[in-house]
């Protein structure tokens, strides 16, 4: 008789009560956060402790994963290995107990290994539906601001065509709590070789993220045409951090196109920028 093998899965699901012992990340809204995690290679990491999203076999599917730290694995000649059981947790309102899965086999950690993870965690419209009750309590809290006193920063440039400046700076203003301002460049940033606008969002170093945070920004970029119906938009998303405290364009406008269209009777060029989301952070002690 010939025999046959049939592969073992070392996936383990179930529900329980208590909430995981080392962390846990709470997304306020989650159709936004698919949203800004599309313009980071569809994932979002955490502080240090990480779980995201990955394009892989997890398509259609909440995919998590843990990445060490790979300083600590530096801390011993030769780098060390680590040896970890894996769980991760989602909290269900509505069952007021938390799913849970797990790969029974243990994971190692080193140097060539950092990140190990789940791809198939629960299909994303099981989780995105608000009738199912999958919420996250305590840890990292992400929301997104959506709704603003006043959304738009518009700056009237004069003089345009004299300006002797490389660079140019705006006065800065608040948005979702935060101090920003603008950066232009009349000539174009170095790398702009001289033919194109260079624009950016600045966020000021009173409000320079912590160590492993991130700000995810929204808006609307326009230059506005002189005759008010022709406005040239370019739409923008990024993730600020304590690296990264400007995003923007390096070729936002073509500079031949600005004297034909975009400077009025007065030399004057009238930029504005109008924010659609900001995200915040929260953290708070898991009980």
């Amino acid at each position: 008789m010939g025999s046959s093998s049939t592969e073992v899965s070392t996936i383990v699901k179930n529900w329980r009560e208590h909430p995981p012992a080392s962390y846990s990340l709470k997304i306020h809204s989650f159709s936004q956060f698919e949203n800004s995690s599309s313009s980071s290679n569809d994932k979002y990491q955490s502080r240090l402790f990480s779980s995201g999203n990955e394009k892989d076999n997890g398509s259609g599917f909440i995919s998590m994963y843990v990445e060490i730290d790979s300083k600590s694995l530096m801390v011993f000649t030769p780098p060390t290995e680590v040896f970890a059981e894996i769980r991760f947790f989602i909290y269900n309102k509505k069952e007021n107990k938390y799913f849970t899965i797990q790969d029974v086999e243990v994971k190692r950690f080193n140097a060539l290994k950092t990140v190990w993870g789940l791809q198939q965690i629960l299909p994303c419209d099981t989780f995105s539906n608000p009738e199912n009750g999958y919420i996250f309590e305590g840890g990292q809290f992400l929301s997104y601001t959506e709704k603003f006193s006043n959304s738009k920063f518009s700056w009237a440039i004069k003089n345009f065509s004299e300006l002797k400046e490389n660079v140019l700076t705006s006065k800065s203003f608040s948005m979702a709590g935060k101090k920003w301002f603008l950066k232009l460049y009349p000539k174009g940033d170095s790398r702009a070789d001289g033919k194109f606008l260079s624009i950016f969002l600045c966020l000021d170093d009173c409000d320079k993220p912590k160590d492993d945070e991130k700000i995810f920004v929204q808006a609307n970029f326009r230059v506005l045409d002189k005759r008010g119906s022709n406005h040239f938009q370019c739409q923008f998303n990024f993730w600020y951090n304590e690296q990264q405290l400007g995003g923007g364009w390096f070729e936002f406008l073509s500079l031949p196109e600005l004297p034909k269209v975009y400077l009025d009777k007065e030399d004057a060029l009238k930029v504005e920028i109008e924010f659609k989301a900001v995200s915040a952070t929260k953290y708070s002690p898991i009980i």
